[in-house]
């Protein structure tokens, strides 16, 4: 693994490295770490087990990763730069012939998904999206418990996700995370919807087994001289016919990191939250509510997140995700590495293809929020 961004005050770089290298299989070898290429290279010297790896720009670290001997140089790149970086960062590794794991969104707009899709089917290259709750074992569950018609004909999910870490201008205050994402250029048209709505509209699909095709999207920016949404509420309608609120917000005083998803069928309900998220409580229509809990009995790896730049959910579910992950991605390139003709759905992570709906919810979020019209259609294009 290869690796632009993700430097010595990046949160997602300490998590990153961690659950790839908790794998057993995946091995950091080089990295581009930071826009300044003497800290990058520094960094670099410090993080990675052979001198001379460390770049000074991802396109130098491309170009000469390309020229090492098969098995020597990096297989796949994770991407962990601000938001615009993702795609010309994306695009470069699949020029130079390298697989890509990269952070949400993939890209800032549906123009820059789609061209990253074309170029992704022209050069074969496998690309993977990191959602941090892809793999979260008791949200796993409840898709499965879904999927079979255990709480019957699905009529609404409701997902919460409040912080706090924003109620204030952090932006001025030295706070490189909160500079980058209320800044426009480097975030996108988004704030809060974006930063952890995008965890959330792709928690709701892949529960309910369903896109969204419509919305309604209320965006504030609560703190004066903040251009981005701070606090987001939004109705949302799947193909399927249910119905959800997602209300992401960054400035809910006293809350540190409190997602929690609950969904409502005809004959049950499951309720999750991240405070608790080894445990998924089902509810019957008779009254009856079970409780499952997922041991985490590979103890993979832990993290202190206590003193990170932004607010981290506990170790527990959250960081093994990451290293199942990573692990899934292993599996197709180790596949693809030996001629196989693969499918990357059947393993499991994000694609390309939940990219470019992740964008798709972000932009009708944001033309949305600016409409007089009550409901905005997804636009989602082909490649």
């Amino acid at each position: 693994m290869g690796m632009v961004g993700g430097g010595e005050d990046s949160p997602a770089g300490k998590i990153h490295r961690a659950a790839a290298k908790a794998t057993g299989r995946i091995s950091l070898v080089c990295g581009a770490f930071s826009r300044a290429s003497t800290r990058s290279i520094q960094f670099g010297e410090e993080a990675l087990p052979a001198k001379g790896r460390a770049y000074g720009s991802y396109r130098e670290m491309f170009k000469k990763e390309a020229k090492l001997p098969e098995g020597e140089r990096m297989d796949f790149v994770s991407i962990l730069t601000t938001n615009n970086m993702h795609y010309p960062v994306s695009m470069a590794a699949a020029d130079a012939g390298f697989h890509i794991a990269c952070e949400r969104p993939m890209t800032t707009s549906m123009d820059e998904a789609v061209n990253l899709s074309r170029k992704l089917k022209q050069t074969e290259r496998l690309f993977c999206l990191a959602h941090s709750y892809a793999f979260t074992p008791a949200l796993r569950e409840a898709a499965k418990l879904i999927a079979s018609g255990h709480i019957g004909s699905v009529r609404r999910i409701v997902i919460e996700y409040p912080q706090a870490w924003l109620a204030t201008r952090m932006e001025t205050a030295g706070s490189k995370q909160a500079a980058w994402r209320t800044d426009p250029k480097r975030m996108g048209r988004a704030g809060s919807a974006a930063d952890i709505g995008a965890d959330c509209e792709f928690i709701a699909s892949m529960l309910i087994g369903s896109p969204v095709t419509e919305l309604s999207a209320d965006l504030t920016n609560f703190i004066k001289g903040r251009t981005l949404d701070d606090d987001a509420c939004t109705l949302v309608r799947f193909e399927n016919g249910a119905r959800g609120t997602i209300w992401t917000s960054q400035i809910a005083v006293g809350e540190d990191n409190a997602l929690s998803v609950r969904v409502y069928g005809d004959q049950g309900a499951l309720v999750w939250r991240q405070r608790e998220p080894l445990t998924l409580t089902i509810k019957s229509v008779e009254g009856k509510i079970k409780t499952s809990k997922h041991e985490q009995t590979l103890k993979k790896f832990s993290l202190n997140t206590s003193k990170a730049a932004i607010p981290l959910p506990p170790s527990q579910g959250f960081l093994d995700s990451f290293v199942d992950l990573y692990d899934s991605f292993a599996n197709a390139l180790e596949d693809a590495e030996s001629g196989k003709k693969i499918t990357e759905q059947k393993y499991g992570y994000p694609t390309v293809e939940d990219g470019i709906r992740c964008m798709a919810f972000i932009e009708a979020v944001a033309r949305s929020s600016k409409s007089e019209s009550k409901w905005t259609p997804l636009e989602i294009e082909t490649t």
